[in-house]
Formats: structure tokens, sequence, C-alpha cells
């Protein structure tokens, strides 16, 4: 019978992990963040999101994919925040501070009591973050509709207030990034997150909160634009 090596066992069919990513998945590995990948929960052009065994327990392992990202476009995006502003225009510096800041804004909401997974590691351009649901993952907002959208709604609106408090903006707050577990909302994919006094804050929350306001009121929830902003900066 023939043993593959811990490395070898990362390299997925169709070639999904380049030589650099798998060393970091083993390098992750051997530090004891999770012990084998599982199934992917989300194959996308920029990164690829895998549910992985960590002992008893599961664990999300987000892998951006350095060869496909729109580099381009994150810089334009993380240039403005002033965690940054040190950043180069190149393609790894830029993925890999995308990486970091990502884990940055989970850790700093962690702090701030908002519903959103534990940070547990990163490296380079991997995530390791809580793994949120039971045996299966808790299914975004689009899949799974709360079953009282206006509780629903109201519990979104007081997690948006809590990391406005801590001058934190989301910024690409949708039904794809906000989990519905057992009827309470968790909030994912903080990679375009930023802070209050970044120059564009003002526009991304708008943006935030008109996607929520827009999602809800397909789901027959009535609500203001000028109070909900009201409510969140108050």
């Amino acid at each position: 019978m023939v043993t593959r090596t811990s490395q070898e066992r990362f390299r997925t069919d169709k070639g999904v992990f380049d030589a650099f990513t798998n060393k970091n998945l083993y390098e992750l590995k051997k530090r004891g963040y999770f012990d084998e990948l599982e199934s992917p929960i989300f194959v996308g052009k920029e990164s690829n999101v895998f549910s992985a065994k960590r002992g008893k327990k599961k664990v999300i392992v987000k892998i951006y994919r350095v060869q496909n990202c729109d580099f381009k476009r994150m810089f334009q995006y993380i240039k403005q925040d002033p965690r940054y502003d040190f950043l180069r225009n190149k393609r790894r510096e830029i993925i890999f501070s995308w990486t970091q800041r990502e884990y940055k804004n989970l850790l700093r909401a962690e702090k701030g009591k908002i519903k959103v997974p534990k940070a547990i590691a990163v490296r380079s351009n991997i995530l390791v973050e809580e793994f949120i649901g039971d045996s299966e993952p808790a299914p975004p907002l689009k899949d799974a509709y709360p079953e009282n959208p206006q509780k629903f709604f109201n519990a979104l609106i007081k997690e948006i207030r809590k990391m406005y408090k801590i001058k934190l903006i989301h910024g690409d707050l949708s039904s794809f990034n906000i989990l519905n577990y057992n009827g309470k909302p968790v909030l994912i994919d903080f990679s375009q997150g930023t802070l209050t006094k970044t120059p564009n804050s003002e526009e991304l929350l708008i943006r935030d909160v008109n996607n929520i306001i827009k999602f809800f009121k397909k789901l027959g929830v009535k609500a203001d634009f000028d109070k909900i902003m009201e409510k969140i900066k108050k």
C-alpha cells in the first residue's frame, strides 16, 4: 500500500493548489491549526473555502489563489486603508496583505463582541477560522431566509452598529456573506473591511446598509434608510 505524504494529500484534483500554497498548508497543519482538509464549501475565481478537521471539531480554511486574484482591484480597495499605506503595487504583497487584513478585521470584530467566526491563524494567502454550523456549515442568508425576517433584520442592524462603535465597516455586506445560524446572523468575509477613518468608509457603509434594506424589503421588512443610519451611528 502506498502512503502519501501530508504535502501530497494537499495536491487535489486538477491542480487546485500551487507548490507555494501546498507548502503553507503543510506548515499550518504541522503547527496543529487543522488536521486534514475535507469538503470544499465554496470554490471561486479568487479563493477556495474548505472545511477541515481539527481534532473532533471542524475549522474553515480559506485559500486565496495567488495566480487568479484580481490584485489590481484589491490594491484599489486596500490602499485607502491607513493600516496599509505602506503597501506597494505588487501582486504577492497585496494578496498577502489582503488575507492578513481579513484576519485582523475578524480579531477586531471578535473583541467588539460582533457575531463573526473566530480568527485562528493566517499564513501568506491562507486564513484559518472558526467553523460556523453544526455537522454542516451554516447556510448564507441567500439560501436560508429567516423565519422571522424583521427579527433577523433588527439583529443584523445591531451587529452593524456594534461594528461602527469599534470603528469598523464591513464594506461588502450582502446575503452572500451573512450566515443564518439558528435564526441569527453571523457575518463573514471581512477582506474588504476597513476602519471608519478610511476615506471611502462612509461610501462603503452606505452600500452595506442599502444592500441589507433592499434584500429584506423583498421579505416584507420596511426600513427607512436615514433612520437606520441614525441608529447605527448614535
